[in-house]
């Protein structure tokens, strides 16, 4: 028997890198998991090796994309019990340079999009008795301010601020709601940033890898397997009082 047996999880960028570790840990312990992205490719790639998952192509930034994804995730395996908003966005520019469209993307995807996406799922999640679950996949971006990000800063401080005021409203129906908030993180996004390093500073990638890491206390990069252990046991009967926390992973205090 798993910890997780008879549930249902959505899980937002759910193809790569933090969300599909998420996606594997959650199945492992029992859950039905629908995966959500924009890229049908590597979603049914990953539904195909978990013993009950499905893909659900959807745009989180889109408020009937995110009706559709609830209602294909819900006939796929029944009502949702746990939310994991997670798919998320890093452009970089100087604050000067920050664009308008950059701002807005950036705002829409990890803050707008994480709204969405919960809002759509609420009437399943907080259904009398489940015990439902929130975990907003959030940043140490969310806890302090990083030089070139600030719209991806913003995003994620409203990422954390949203997750603290709905753990308060939802508290009644036993519901939890918690973000955690990675440090540098070894994932596709990360390798992207570092590739923009490299060819702004002519610094190698593993340099430019290195560089990142150094930003982490002890010195190395978060895996997402140590993401996704949290987010398991913030799902977990075991973590029933755990409500409007912001968890920093990243090898000492953010």
């Amino acid at each position: 028997m798993g910890v997780l047996d008879h549930r249902h999880a959505l899980v937002t960028g759910g193809g790569t890198g933090i969300g599909a570790a998420i996606a594997k840990v959650l199945a492992g312990a029992g859950a039905a998991v629908s995966l959500v992205g924009r890229r049908k490719e590597p979603l049914e790639a990953l539904a195909a090796q978990l013993p009950k998952a499905s893909a659900v192509v959807a745009d989180i930034t889109r408020e009937a994309d995110c009706t559709a994804m609830v209602e294909a995730a819900r006939a796929a395996h029944g009502p949702i019990d746990i939310v994991i908003a997670n798919a998320g966005v890093a452009p970089s520019a100087p604050a000067g340079k920050t664009s308008l469209a950059l701002w807005e993307e950036t705002i829409g995807v990890n803050l707008t999009g994480s709204f969405l996406t919960v809002r759509s799922a609420l009437a399943d999640v907080t259904r009398a008795k489940t015990n439902g679950r929130i975990v907003f996949i959030s940043s140490t971006a969310g806890l302090k301010g990083y030089a070139y990000v600030s719209a991806y800063c913003a995003a994620k401080h409203g990422v954390v601020g949203y997750a603290r005021a709905l753990s308060v409203e939802l508290a009644p129906t036993g519901v939890t709601v918690n973000a955690v908030c990675p440090g540098f993180t070894d994932t596709p996004l990360l390798a992207g940033a570092a590739d923009n390093i490299s060819a702004k500073t002519g610094r190698s990638a593993d340099e430019a890898r290195a560089t990142l890491a150094k930003d982490n206390p002890h010195g190395r990069l978060i895996t997402p397997e140590e993401v996704a252990s949290t987010v398991l046991w913030l799902c977990s009967p075991e973590a029933d009082s755990i409500n409007g926390q912001a968890i920093a992973i990243a090898g000492g205090p953010a």
